[in-house]
């Protein structure tokens, strides 16, 4: 499996710290984009991510450590989509994934669209079959199809409940959907967090602590960087009002990171803006964050 030097990879990390066979982290890209809606340019977001990431800190003080350095963190050359597309595409990734779950390595999947997500969360739970999913999302992409493709991004949970049971699906910050997914939310017992409620302070101050209750003891998050709101967050292909802010948002991961075993993730749906590095800055220091979160205690 190639894996990308220090021009390239996350973090700009030398040979010592960036190899596959010494680190414990790989970090998988899977820059697809085939059934965007509204906003394009998520094909884009890994290597935006990666770009950025060459000005994020080693040292994370909130964390008190240097996890780079003293766990390793591999890149993984992107998959060729060229002549693939749909769960074809899907296969790549998830063929991907496997390999280096098999090898013991915390895999980080980087899309592209969120249809993507399918892919890695699929081989987390042939690995771990109790696990949760956490989608942080403004959307709870539960369409049985959309636009005439079952695989378009939003029908991705849907992809996803063929074989994860609805139970194990949390959703937070979730702010647009169809009448059919609200519907479904309720008759499934998908155990939904509604962006308004969140905002509104239907939980109080206890929202995150109600998300932690819903989730089992090895938890998968998926990350639709629009979970997050377009004040902070504008590129993304559909952003919607009423999200998530930093500080909620990481203090929401550090809870899961302490209390639960988090064994993978996905970050998706940056769309970059040319000439507005902000947001790609962002994302990269969100995946970093979320990799020490999941490395809590490890």
């Amino acid at each position: 499996m190639k894996t990308l030097g220090i021009t390239q990879n996350f973090l700009g990390l030398d040979e010592h710290h960036s190899s596959l066979d010494t680190s414990a982290i790989a970090i998988v890209q899977a820059p697809y984009e085939h059934t965007v809606s509204y906003g394009g340019g998520t094909g884009r977001g890994p290597a935006a991510i990666l770009e950025a990431s060459h000005y994020v800190e080693f040292w994370d003080e909130e964390f008190g450590r240097e996890l780079a350095t003293d766990r390793g963190i591999a890149t993984i050359a992107a998959p060729d989509f060229a002549s693939s597309v749909d769960e074809d595409a899907l296969d790549i990734i998830e063929e991907q994934v496997a390999t280096l779950l098999e090898r013991d390595r915390f895999v980080a999947t980087l899309g592209g669209e969120h249809t993507v997500s399918r892919a890695p969360i699929r081989a987390h739970f042939n690995r771990f079959p109790g696990m949760t999913v956490l989608q942080i999302d403004a959307h709870s992409d539960l369409r049985e199809s959309y636009e005439g493709s079952p695989w378009s991004h939003a029908c991705v949970m849907s992809r996803v409940l063929e074989f994860l049971p609805p139970e194990r699906l949390v959703q937070a910050g979730v702010r647009a959907q169809c009448r059919e997914e609200y519907e479904r939310i309720e008759r499934d017992g998908i155990q939904t967090f509604f962006g308004w409620e969140i905002r509104q302070g239907v939980y109080g101050r206890s929202w995150k602590e109600r998300v932690l209750d819903a989730c089992g003891e090895e938890v998968y998050i998926t990350f639709d960087i629009d979970g997050l709101d377009p004040s902070i967050m504008p590129a993304t292909g559909t952003p919607e009002p009423g999200g998530l802010y930093w500080d909620e948002t990481i203090q929401l991961l550090k809870m899961i990171g302490k209390h639960r075993r988090i064994i993978g993730f996905d970050l998706v749906e940056l769309a970059p803006i040319e000439g507005n590095p902000g947001p790609d800055f962002l994302a990269a220091k969100l995946v970093s964050k979320m990799l020490n979160a999941a490395f809590t205690g490890r």
